[in-house]
């Protein structure tokens, strides 16, 4: 199948970007995340560390006669608070102390030869919230508890470091904002006038630009546009360079980005989007040198129109999978069941909505079952606006790009908005997640980014998947740092399940002791028209088998996306559980999207 593939960064359904012209300031990041210095504390206690033959080094008996004795030397009010693990002894002045009454203290400890040391007990800070990047106060995406995606929390425990996201999209616009987490990729549209660089495939993928300079150029409909530099926008959500003084934070940005180029004048043909996304992962194409740098995470911001996934599309990621690729792609910009658009309809991808800064499903959003989750992508304007007017260009999402009409000039920053946007913002957090863990499979992955979603705070009419993507709380899941509620072992393998056909997918526990819970959790999440269809059961590991949901003729509601409680007490923990979901009926078809067991 040779089928053009458009970028999904815009508003309207054509699949050209929405660029808006941004000069308008966002309302500024709350003082927390705003802050460019640290904060002067006073110091109210210091930290006294005795020589080892000294009676204070062991006794708190001692260490309170000495605090008093210097209380008494120095006129302030000490008080021996505790002694600390590594053996001091903690002194408090008092909250009223100066910097002078605290030299004083100090002094009259160092002056005490039984004293190894005395230190003040400063105050410490995260870090990681406050990116001095210049314009990072527009990035409400990142950090707003609305419509942003809990991003800076994260950055304490992850940043991306040791893992590569390949950027299968226009190519890369230099940008040094962007240059120092740059890899070496590749440049795979094959046919010479449609890459504008005098050859086909090549190990550049400098983007040459994608404009289309009459109407109709590229075929009926088509409009005159200028070039989108689509891929570097992209990059700079995912990777940004970050706290170097300038631009903007990227999400993943201790992560390198890896440009593939597939869309050159007119899109790109799905014959080279798979042969790239082969590539990207890991794996053998013809004619082409092994990639150095294989990355874990594909991102793909590009669609076309389609009722199934190609088959090539399909391989090439199944592919990508089995090597330990996660493969993240817009749902698209039509305002329609993303059903009817690939790759977003493909398998073993996460396919991503996108929602504006009230969290709602943006007007242009594609939607439905196949959605697997939201993400910040942005809206410049009402869906009741007239089309092609930008009114709030501070609620697009802001990132890199170039200025060059046609070819590349110098570069700048940008607001765009698509699901192309909302995109990256989920491969970013899957490389977040790989970088925290990387023994995480990428069905892990989806299911932590799946499982740990909010729910919109706005609407979204069609399904926007589990919610909005919140990175702190994916993180915290795949490191254990979650307040604990019980294990939680997932499955999110798909699994078809065609029509008057039993299926099942597995989980095997392991790490448990005794038997199972009288209130196992079994939360199912099954993408399938006319529910009423589906007898789903949980079977033991025995072969015990508990039935959690019946057929009924007249339950015509799509989709199972729902928790069960089971009385599973007699079992034992360990071994493996499955889910047996059995289609009673003709006419409606569906899969097994993931489930999980919380113990």
């Amino acid at each position: 199948m040779v089928a053009s593939a458009a970028i999904l960064g815009a508003a309207a359904t054509t699949g050209a970007i929405a660029a808006a012209p941004g000069a308008v300031t966002p309302k500024p990041a709350p003082a927390s995340q705003t802050m460019r210095a640290l904060p002067s504390a006073p110091v109210e206690k210091v930290i006294v560390t005795y020589k080892n033959q000294a009676a204070e080094a062991g006794s708190n008996t001692a260490a309170k006669s000495d605090t008093a004795e210097k209380a008494a030397k120095t006129g302030e009010k000490l008080a021996f608070e505790r002694r600390l693990a590594g053996g001091g002894a903690l002194v408090d002045l008092g909250d009223s102390a100066t910097q002078q009454d605290v030299t004083e203290v100090m002094n009259a400890f160092r002056a005490d030869p039984s004293v190894a040391s005395v230190e003040p007990d400063i105050r410490a800070y995260a870090m990681a919230v406050t990116p001095n990047d210049t314009d990072y106060a527009k990035q409400w995406d990142l950090f707003e508890p609305t419509g942003g995606m809990n991003v800076p929390a994260a950055w304490d425990k992850t940043t991306g470091s040791g893992v590569t996201v390949a950027v299968i999209d226009t190519g890369y616009a230099a940008h040094s904002d962007l240059a120092t987490n740059i890899v070496s990729g590749y440049d795979f549209i094959s046919t010479s006038a449609d890459a504008r660089d005098g050859n086909g495939r090549d190990a550049d993928p400098k983007d040459e630009g994608d404009w289309n300079a009459t109407a109709g150029e590229c075929g009926t409909g088509s409009t005159a546009s200028s070039s989108s530099w689509h891929g570097t926008h992209v990059a700079g959500t995912i990777a940004a360079v970050t706290n170097n003084t300038k631009g903007i934070a990227g999400i993943a940005y201790n992560a390198k980005i890896q440009p593939v180029r597939v869309l050159g004048k007119c899109g790109g043909s799905s014959s080279d989007i798979a042969d790239a996304i082969t590539w990207a992962s890991g794996g053998t194409v013809p004619g082409v040198p092994a990639n150095p740098n294989p990355a874990k995470v594909i991102n793909m911001s590009l669609g076309g129109a389609s009722s199934t996934c190609p088959s090539v599309y399909q391989t090439a990621i199944n592919g990508a999978v089995s090597r330990g690729t996660t493969v993240v792609v817009a749902a698209g910009n039509s305002n329609a069941n993303a059903s009817g658009f690939t790759p977003a309809n493909c398998s073993n991808v996460i396919t991503v909505a996108s929602t504006n800064r009230a969290g709602s499903r943006s007007y242009y959003s594609n939607y439905g079952t196949i959605v697997d989750v939201a993400a910040p992508g942005g809206e410049t304007r009402n869906a009741t606006d007239t089309p092609g007017t930008v009114t709030t260009p501070e609620n697009a999402i802001y990132s890199t790009l170039n200025s060059g009409a046609t070819t590349q000039s110098t570069e700048t920053y940008k607001p765009y908005q698509g699901t192309s946007m909302a995109a990256p913002h989920i491969a970013g957090l899957a490389a977040l997640l790989k970088s925290a863990k990387s023994t995480l499979t990428p069905a892990e992955i989806e299911s932590a980014i799946k499982t740990n979603a909010r729910p919109l705070p706005g609407t979204c009419t069609g399904g926007c998947g589990t919610g909005i993507a919140d990175s702190v709380k994916s993180v915290d899941a795949v490191l254990g740092t979650t307040p604990p509620t019980g294990s939680v072992f997932t499955n999110a393998t798909d699994v078809s399940i065609p029509d008057n056909t039993t299926v099942s997918s597995s989980i095997a526990v392991t790490g448990r002791t005794g038997n199972a819970p009288a209130a196992l959790k079994v939360g199912v999440d099954i993408k399938h028209t006319w529910r009423g269809d589906l007898v789903i059961d949980l079977v033991a590991p025995d072969g015990t088998v508990r039935n959690l949901k019946a057929s009924s003729s007249s339950d015509s509601t799509d989709n199972v996306l729902t928790t069960y409680t089971v009385d599973a007490s007699s079992e034992v923990a360990n071994g493996t559980w499955k889910l047996q979901v059995r289609d009673v009926a003709t006419g409606d078809t569906g899969y097994i999207d993931s489930w999980s067991l919380t113990f």
